[in-house]
């Protein structure tokens, strides 16, 4: 495999382009993708979804990721819950947008 094969994309779907030395992930299959996405929308759009979705929003997203004087390291971590969300939010609307 050479390397310009080993080099992700930081524009692949979810966390798949952000980890340049593991080896890549290849997705043979994109409906397996879209699939999983889906099935985030499916659980999310419920009212129960929708109710869960906006209490993980408020206790994260909505929230300061860092305040002054608190441990760098604590917002690096806050960051990290966030991104969560954002990768259901991102599924979810993926799942929306017309199959290429």
């Amino acid at each position: 495999m050479s390397q310009a094969e080993k080099i992700r994309s930081i524009n692949a779907p979810g966390w798949d382009g952000l980890d340049a030395d593991a080896e890549p992930i290849r997705i043979y299959n994109t409906d397996l993708q879209r699939d999983i996405d889906i099935q985030f929308k499916r659980c999310f759009d419920t009212e129960a979804g929708q109710k869960v979705l906006e209490h993980l929003r408020s206790i994260t997203i909505d929230q300061p990721a860092w305040v002054p004087g608190a441990e760098p390291s604590f917002g690096y971590a806050r960051e990290g819950q966030n991104s969560i969300i954002r990768e259901i939010e991102q599924r979810m609307k993926r799942a929306n947008e017309p199959r290429r």
